[in-house]
């Protein structure tokens, strides 16, 4: 485990919080498990450029549930 990672892994969970938050408060299904996923999968991903890709995934479907209006 490199600095990288650990801010790397940092980044991508904040960014987890702040959606885990906004899904609490707007009581938003999608954002909340959303970031719940953001916050725990940084676990398990063993290198950071897939790390990033695994976010962009998660937060491409997120725009895609928002934009269908689920």
């Amino acid at each position: 485990m490199t600095g990288n990672f650990l801010l790397a892994s940092m980044l991508v969970s904040s960014v987890g919080l702040g959606l885990f938050m906004y899904g609490k408060k707007q009581k938003r299904a999608p954002h909340l498990a959303v970031g719940i996923l953001l916050m725990a999968y940084t676990y398990f991903v063993p290198n950071i450029p897939l790390m990033f890709m695994i976010a962009g995934a998660l937060l491409g479907l997120l725009y895609l549930a928002s934009y269908l209006g689920i």
